[in-house]
This record gives C-alpha cells, sequence and structure tokens, in this order.
C-alpha cells in the first residue's frame, strides 16, 4: 500500500513538520521521517523549543556546558541551544534541498516574537540568526506584522531565505511587495524557487522567492 504522505508529492504537495527537538534528531526520527514519510521541510518558533526544552532531559548536558563556560542570560542561552538543534535538522534535510535544487529541503528559526513591531530590530537579529546557523537551507522566520513587511522585503532583497509566518489577507500581498524589490530590471521572480546567498554557501543570490509548503504535520 502506497504511503499516502509520499502520495502527496503527485500533487505537487510538501510536507512540513511543525515541530523540532533534541530527541527527534538524535534517535534519527527525522531521517526516518524524510527516509519513508517523504517529509520536504521543517518549521520551528519559540513556543516549540520551550516544550522540547522543558519536558526532558536532552538539553542539560548543552546547557551546562554553556553555563560553565560564561554567564549567559536566558534568551542567549536558549538561542545556542535552538541554534543548535536548527543546525543538526539543516544537515538531515540538506540531501532534501539539492536534490529539489532549493524548492524543498529547508528548516526555519524565528526572530524573537518580542520584536515583531521592531523593523530594525527584526532586520538585526533576522541577520545575525542566518550567521550564526551558517546553513544554506535555512529559512528565517518573521511575522507579516506591519512593521515585519520592511523587514521581510530587506532580508529577501539581502538574499536571505524567508518564512513569513502569521499571514493573512491584506488588499496588497507582501509577497507581491517582495517580488518587486527583488526582481532585476526586466528580470521575472520564480514562485518555485527558493533564495539563495553568497554568504554562507558561497553561491551569487538570486531574485527568487519561495512559495511556503502547503502541507503540514504537526506534533501539538
Amino acid at each position: 500500500m502506497a504511503n499516502p504522505l509520499r502520495t502527496l508529492q503527485e500533487y505537487g504537495q510538501s510536507v512540513w513538520l511543525d515541530f523540532v527537538s533534541r530527541d527527534l534528531l538524535k534517535s534519527r526520527g527525522l531521517a526516518k521521517l524524510i527516509a519513508e514519510d517523504g517529509l520536504r521541510g521543517v518549521t520551528s518558533n519559540p513556543s516549540i523549543f520551550e516544550k522540547a526544552i522543558v519536558h526532558g532531559d536532552d538539553y542539560d548536558a548543552q546547557i551546562a556546558a554553556l553555563q560553565a563556560s560564561g554567564d549567559l542570560d536566558p534568551g542567549a542561552l536558549f538561542e545556542r541551544l535552538a541554534v543548535t538543534d536548527i543546525q543538526n535538522g539543516a544537515d538531515a534535510l540538506r540531501p532534501i534541498y539539492h536534490q529539489t535544487e532549493g524548492r524543498d529541503g529547508y528548516i526555519s528559526i524565528e526572530v524573537s516574537p518580542y520584536l515583531a513591531m521592531d523593523t530594525g530590530r527584526t532586520i538585526e537579529e533576522a541577520r545575525r540568526l542566518w550567521r550564526e546557523v551558517a546553513r544554506e537551507n535555512l529559512m528565517v522566520k518573521i511575522p507579516a506584522t506591519k512593521p515585519g513587511l520592511p523587514a521581510i522585503r530587506a532580508m529577501i532583497a539581502e538574499g536571505v531565505s524567508i518564512n513569513i509566518t502569521l499571514l493573512s489577507p491584506m488588499p496588497s500581498s507582501p509577497i507581491s511587495s517582495t517580488r518587486k524589490s527583488t526582481a532585476s530590471p526586466g528580470g521575472s521572480v520564480s514562485r518555485n524557487k527558493a533564495l539563495r546567498r553568497s554568504g554562507c554557501c558561497g553561491r551569487a543570490p538570486e531574485p527568487r522567492i519561495r512559495r511556503i509548503a502547503t502541507s503540514c504535520m504537526s506534533t501539538s
């Protein structure tokens, strides 16, 4: 009997998992979902990481090591834990990224929700997360608040792959706005290709915007 999740690919659908944890990575559960169920990407957010860190002891060793190495505030400590998981998840998904030529195979990390109404600080954090994770198949998640839209446009113009969250119907779509800012003169923007940036993978930026996956699995 055909795997129904894999069958979705025949209809142009990409199944993404709205969850990540240290246990999922260490147990090779993510690798199994990719190999057996055709998982094509992963999204994350602070609440997902909070649940993963609080319930269990998978993060205890890294927390102890980070505390011993310096005086980190809770936000910085949380970010270091999240970046480690995102890097490992990106590595597991990289074959999908290359197989699909950048259409799938991404994992996302979200800028702090406390910055959702601050354009400048959202841009700063998105740049920093992109540099720290340093994976070509990373997407930085930015909320589509009014102050978030200029940050989204700015990051896409810089070649950072963006996952737009909290998106709702608007008279002027933020997607159409980003197309204007990224298309070269006389050129066009492809919906089905991912943005690539030269900073972490040595490729020239390409003015492309990715259509967010239309099917997701969630453990919550």
